[in-house]
């Protein structure tokens, strides 16, 4: 497949993605405004759940930082991983982001920062252990990749869209507990009957729907860098040794925790999953991106 195909298509599919998202969040805003009776409760649920989620994505790196046990490290510490991001940072004509350690076996990597002059790279100790040179560029324009589509700001997104249809749900459960529907006669009213049996399908369905479309973005969002680090390396082959040996170790990080799962490079749980599994994943299944990352033409 040829480098630049598969990167626009790995956008446009993201951004059919999202659309449908949009798509899923108004008319599921429109069916529980209308059970409300209420648009200024659904104007509420908005607000708040944006509010929430633009303060973590504006504190994204401190929080991920924090979670992880990631160091910061001088160049004199890590003169060559150092050297790597530098260069590969000028290539991509990006800020040279903040390079930091997490003392861990498992090789591994992620990329923060809500934006390229906040950015942060971070590296596993096993990763610098395991990996070449080669191997460790492949790695490092993956995550400078994920700075520059500006993914943090996608997946920020997606997590509103998603904390918006939870918050939406628990607020209409509660309201069906503690009785707090309008209309004391809605179950002498058809209409309203069948409204009422919607919105409990939507508020059980949705929050699940909802987290597999983000998990769906989130892993093209990973073919998408995987494309655009190789297209800065010009040598795929470079991350496809690097997958095939982190895929090779299945012990979990001490740290692995799901609310950051899917900022590494590979899932820090080190699990095999079954096929109903991979539904749930934040990261495609890593012999699929070896598979596309060879079969690339640069």
């Amino acid at each position: 497949m040829d480098l630049y195909a598969n990167r626009d298509s790995n956008i446009r599919r993201t951004w059919i993605l999202f659309t449908a998202f949009f798509i899923v969040v108004i008319g599921i805003g429109w069916v529980f405004s209308q059970i409300y009776g209420n648009p200024s409760i659904l104007i509420f649920a908005v607000l708040f759940s944006i509010v929430m989620n633009v303060v973590s994505y504006w504190y994204s790196d401190k929080i991920v930082l924090a979670t992880t046990g990631a160091k910061p490290i001088q160049k004199s510490q890590a003169p060559e991983l150092y050297n790597v991001v530098e260069n590969l940072a000028i290539t991509a004509g990006l800020p040279m982001p903040r390079v930091y350690i997490v003392d861990d076996a498992m090789p591994n990597a992620f990329a923060t920062g809500r934006n390229a002059e906040h950015g942060v790279v971070a590296v596993t100790r096993g990763l610098l252990e395991r990996l070449n040179r080669t191997e460790l560029e492949g790695v490092l324009a993956h995550e400078l990749s994920h700075i520059g589509n500006r993914d943090m700001l996608v997946s920020t997104v997606a997590v509103v869209l998603v904390g918006f249809i939870a918050l939406l749900s628990d607020m209409f459960m509660r309201s069906m507990i503690f009785g707090g529907l309008r209309g004391g006669d809605r179950d002498n009213n058809r209409a309203g009957a069948i409204l009422m049996v919607v919105g409990i399908a939507l508020s059980i369905l949705a929050p699940i729907a909802a987290t597999l479309m983000q998990l769906a973005i989130s892993r093209k969002r990973e073919f998408l860098a995987d494309a655009s680090g190789a297209l800065l390396t010009r040598y795929p082959d470079g991350l496809a040794s690097a997958l095939e040996k982190i895929g090779a170790y299945t012990q979990p990080m001490r740290r692995a925790n799901n609310a950051t799962a899917h900022l590494w490079l590979a899932d820090p749980h080190g699990k095999k999953h079954t096929t109903v599994a991979k539904l749930f994943m934040s990261h495609p299944p890593i012999q699929e991106r070896i598979s596309r990352l060879r079969g690339m033409r640069v």
